[in-house]
């Protein structure tokens, strides 16, 4: 990692916050690295937080694909994207120093809404119903309209996005190797007129998934990607796709997906 010594990191903006983040400053320019106060020239963003601030620093610079991320945990434990701890600052610098690194790529997937810009989420796009009660959507995979959803909403996640909200409502847990995206569902209501599948189902990073939403006084939906809600209001069509981007990040060699899904869960 000598070829990559230019530091940029992310946290929030209170005293408490912005203390551990000089001192994990001072750790890394202990060993040779250099801070740079602006993420674009930056080889390596580090966020500081959780892993909800992982998520944010990734969202905020851009999904940079040029770049490492790396995690530190600010709670004691480990996440799921924060391999490092603030409480034992000399176990990051000694792998750093020691090479003891990997790099891992983590899939993204691509949302476009009718004409908006399109998007990424490295865990999950949501949608759901904005007023109390259910909303319909046809599902559509490639050229095949699959089924007519009704109910709450649906979850759409990546591999690693499988552990989080999708986990929360019985998805299946993902091997981020596996190039594929799930897609969930949130209290579906099944009848002669609606039928789903009833169960989560994964698909191949090949496919291609939209949503209709009917046009029937619920065509607001209340939408997020990641951990951060949409401002976008009235919603057709939602264009889902794995992304060919992928994030690359920064992990301990002794601390695999499946070691830390154990670690978390079990």
């Amino acid at each position: 990692m000598s070829e990559r010594s230019s530091v940029f990191i992310y946290s929030k903006h209170d005293k408490e916050s912005l203390d551990k983040k000089s001192k994990v400053e001072d750790a890394l320019i202990h060993e040779g690295f250099t801070m740079t106060s602006e993420d674009k020239t930056a080889n390596i963003i580090i966020s500081i937080g959780s892993d909800g601030s992982f998520l944010q620093a990734i969202r905020k610079t851009g999904f940079r694909q040029d770049c490492l991320y790396a995690g530190i945990s600010l709670t004691g434990k480990h996440g799921l994207y924060c391999d490092f701890n603030y409480t034992n600052l000399y176990e990051m610098t000694q792998a750093i120093r020691n090479a003891e690194l990997e790099v891992r790529r983590y899939p993204l997937i691509e949302v476009a809404i009718d004409n908006h810009q399109p998007f990424y989420c490295l865990n999950e796009f949501s949608i759901r119903s904005n007023i109390i009660r259910t909303f319909a959507l046809d599902v559509h995979i490639d050229e095949l309209l699959f089924e007519t959803f009704l109910g709450d909403g649906l979850i759409i996640s990546t591999p690693t996005g499988s552990t989080a909200y999708n986990k929360s409502v019985n998805g299946s847990v993902v091997d981020p190797l596996l190039r594929c995206f799930q897609v969930t569902e949130l209290a579906s209501v099944n009848t002669n007129k609606y039928r789903t599948l009833g169960s989560p189902f994964i698909m191949s990073g090949d496919r291609k998934l939209r949503l209709h939403v009917h046009q029937d006084g619920n065509d607001f939906p209340s939408m997020a990607a990641d951990n951060e809600a949409l401002g976008i209001h009235q919603v057709e069509n939602v264009d889902i796709r794995l992304s060919d981007r992928t994030i690359k990040t920064v992990k301990l060699k002794d601390n695999s997906f499946w070691e830390k899904v154990q670690r978390i869960y079990l």
